[in-house]
């Protein structure tokens, strides 16, 4: 890049940027050729190259053409050398266009062995992930003095645009098994050396820690609910719980609310004070009183709030990749994945936007070694049922993408039959107050029913108070499930709390 100047005005000068002209764009012709050469020469060539160049990588356009010819042999499973390459591109009518079979005669004739092939492939792919940035530096560098086009979308589509590049280039080598068995034997024995045996981060729902064994590092968890269920509630009970009761770093990125919505509604549920009290500032004294002691529990717990609208998945990624960096975050919470979009890439429907999402959220919990907990929409199929069993939230009821399913390490429903008007199950139990997470896929263990108590008026999940035994059942959702157990019976004014089914969250 050379500097220059240009006048402002007033006697001032400003000093401005000017791109470098007349350079060559990065190349390696002579690698180039080594490498068909060598591709046409050694029979187990193309395996060591295959995963590391695509025929775009060729700088040269005859060289993009041969290689093309060669991944066509190697496709077929047919030879691969001077004579089948040279019959190959005739058969594609573009033989000449590369210079006839004398050019790739000369090829053979400039290489010994393939014993580099691999150094020099790489080198190749690097020439050409040099020249994607350069052109995608260059449409950039267009579009911004392009004052017709919203810089905010601009910059949507730049940050998709790289992550596309950045991807190409992540490779991820084989690991031999010893170091893997290391790993898991370490983590093994942290499991056991907890008093609750919990080899993941613990929730504070001792009945759910017990089947998940905690949320597991890599993992993609789904909640997913009709809305009013309380998707939202959940999660910030279950922050609270991690943050303040284990110390455990956690992130919260809200889509739906702002940032003092969210901590207002973590007031409602630490504090136990109606939502409504706390909008209108009207608060007895000793609610007053009741606040300042529990709001205590708050201040300096490490829950870090982001109230981005649109969030994309790109800025997302530069987001938590800064916050486990930074803060050491342990666990990312996504409110909720239906509000996001992968901007800057071009899809032909919502779904396979979804997807995309869904999957780079997968990738993102593998690459930070966290967990990533996701909340989700489910689609209206839970309405048209009819009966206790048919309100009961099943994978097909996802909203958008059956990729959300396939991605996903874990997916939990959450169900209050009491939303419903089911106040009872068939064994004449009072279902009021109950709240049911329900596992029903678990990629890395069991699926079952863990049961909480909800407080309507303070949007707040918590533990039954007496030990219920959770049910289990097989992953089989056709399978009918066996009737749940009783519920205790909980005290007379938290019994009032479930009159209402209006829960805005």
């Amino acid at each position: 890049m050379a500097e220059g100047t240009k006048n402002t005005g007033r006697g001032r000068q400003k000093t401005v940027v000017v791109p470098d002209m007349g350079r060559l764009q990065p190349q390696a012709r002579e690698l180039e050729e080594a490498v068909l050469g060598a591709l046409m020469l050694e029979k187990d060539a193309y395996s060591i190259v295959s995963e590391i160049l695509k025929p775009e990588c060729f700088y040269e356009k005859s060289h993009e053409k041969i290689y093309s010819a060669i991944v066509d042999l190697a496709i077929s499973q047919r030879p691969v050398d001077m004579l089948t390459v040279t019959e190959q591109l005739k058969r594609r009518g573009e033989l000449e266009e590369v210079g006839g079979p004398f050019y790739i005669s000369q090829l053979t004739s400039k290489v010994a062995s393939s014993a580099h092939i691999e150094y020099h492939a790489r080198i190749i792919a690097q020439k050409y992930l040099a020249r994607e940035l350069i052109s995608f530096t260059a449409m950039v560098q267009g579009k911004a003095f392009d004052e017709t086009i919203d810089v905010d979308d601009l910059m949507q589509e730049a940050e998709g645009k790289l992550f596309e590049i950045s991807q190409r280039n992540v490779k991820k080598d084989v690991t031999q098994i010893n170091p893997v068995i290391k790993d898991a034997m370490e983590m093994l024995q942290k499991a056991a050396n907890q008093k609750e045996g919990l080899s993941g981060l613990r929730t504070g729902f001792e009945g759910l820690d017990k089947i998940t064994s905690g949320w597991q590092n890599s993992d993609l968890i789904i909640i997913a609910a009709r809305p009013a269920m309380g998707k939202t509630a959940f999660v910030l009970s279950m922050a609270k719980n991690m943050a303040v009761n284990f110390n455990t770093p956690v992130a919260l990125f809200s889509l739906e609310m702002s940032n003092v919505q969210l901590v207002n509604r973590l007031i409602v549920n630490v504090c136990e004070i109606p939502g409504e009290k706390i909008k209108s500032g009207r608060l007895e004294s000793y609610e007053w009183e009741q606040l300042d002691f529990k709001i205590k529990e708050l201040y300096d717990a490490p829950i870090y709030v982001d109230d981005t609208p649109s969030l994309s998945v790109f800025e997302l990624r530069t987001k938590a990749r800064r916050l486990v960096r930074e803060h050491g975050i342990k666990c990312i919470i996504i409110d909720y994945l239906q509000l996001m979009n992968a901007s800057g890439m071009n899809f032909g429907s919502r779904e396979q936007e979804v997807s995309t999402i869904s999957r780079s959220l997968k990738g993102l919990a593998k690459e930070l070694n966290i967990p990533i907990i996701a909340l989700s929409q489910l689609n209206r199929g839970v309405e048209s049922r009819q009966g206790v069993e048919g309100k009961r939230p099943q994978l097909a009821d996802l909203r958008e993408s059956g990729a959300i399913e396939q991605d996903a390490d874990m997916v939990c429903f959450i169900h209050r039959p009491e939303y419903y008007k089911i106040t009872e199950d068939e064994r004449g139990n009072s279902l009021i107050g109950l709240a049911e997470i329900i596992i029903a896929k678990h990629r890395n263990g069991a699926t079952g029913d863990v049961r909480l108590r909800f407080k309507n008026e303070f949007a707040k999940f918590m533990n039954i108070e007496e030990d219920i035994p959770i049910r289990e059942f097989s992953s089989n959702m056709n399978s009918a499930p066996e009737p749940l157990p009783p519920i205790p019976p909980a005290g007379a004014d938290f019994l009032n709390q479930g009159s209402s089914n209006e829960v805005p969250f």
